[in-house]
């Protein structure tokens, strides 16, 4: 069995990142599984109900592991041959190391959503589940880490955007990002 491809969205919370990903899917010539922190770690029950700010159950504490279990999961998915739409934002260089680390062995299409932060902050209140300054954060650090294969801002018609990934991902070149990255 041959691995599955990986696109990879990277951008602030709220930059749209699962919307683009859910109309990739639709667009895409393969099936594509979506999948992401908000999939894997957020559904019902999946975290225990009793986080709290220390202890055993303090997110803080629980959070190095899942996310590595999140990223370990990745290269499992990929060598089964599944295809994958993964949005997530790449918080720190030591992030950026493991991804590369892990997704050595496939092809990974490395895609940059921007979004400008008046407007990452509108989405952010406007959902009313992500906490205040998460996308200032994130705006000030997610796109500091390496380089992209495509570049698109958030505020463009989502029809474009999906057919500007869409087209880039067919007429991909190698070395890709990822190798490009890898090689340092």
């Amino acid at each position: 069995m041959s691995p599955g491809h990986l696109i990879l969205v990277n951008g602030a919370s709220s930059a749209g990142k699962s919307t683009l990903c859910r109309a990739l899917q639709d667009a895409l010539d393969e099936p594509f599984l979506h999948f992401s922190p908000d999939v894997f770690l957020f559904g019902p029950g999946v975290l225990p109900r009793r986080l709290g700010e220390s202890g055993p159950f303090a997110w803080a504490t629980l959070r190095p592991q899942v996310f590595e279990g999140f990223f370990r999961c990745l290269p499992a998915l990929l060598s089964a041959g599944n295809n994958l739409l993964v949005d997530y934002i790449v918080e720190s260089r030591g992030q950026m190391n493991r991804l590369l680390e892990l997704l050595a062995p496939f092809d990974v299409f490395f895609v940059g959503l921007h979004c400008p932060l008046p407007e990452l902050e509108r989405r952010e209140l406007a959902r009313g589940d992500r906490r205040v300054g998460d996308t200032r954060r994130d705006y000030e650090t997610v796109h500091t880490f390496g380089e992209y294969d495509l570049e698109i801002g958030s505020t463009d018609p989502p029809g474009e955007n999906v057919q500007r990934v869409v087209g880039a991902w067919k007429e991909r070149r190698r070395p890709s990002a990822f190798e490009r990255m890898a090689r340092g």
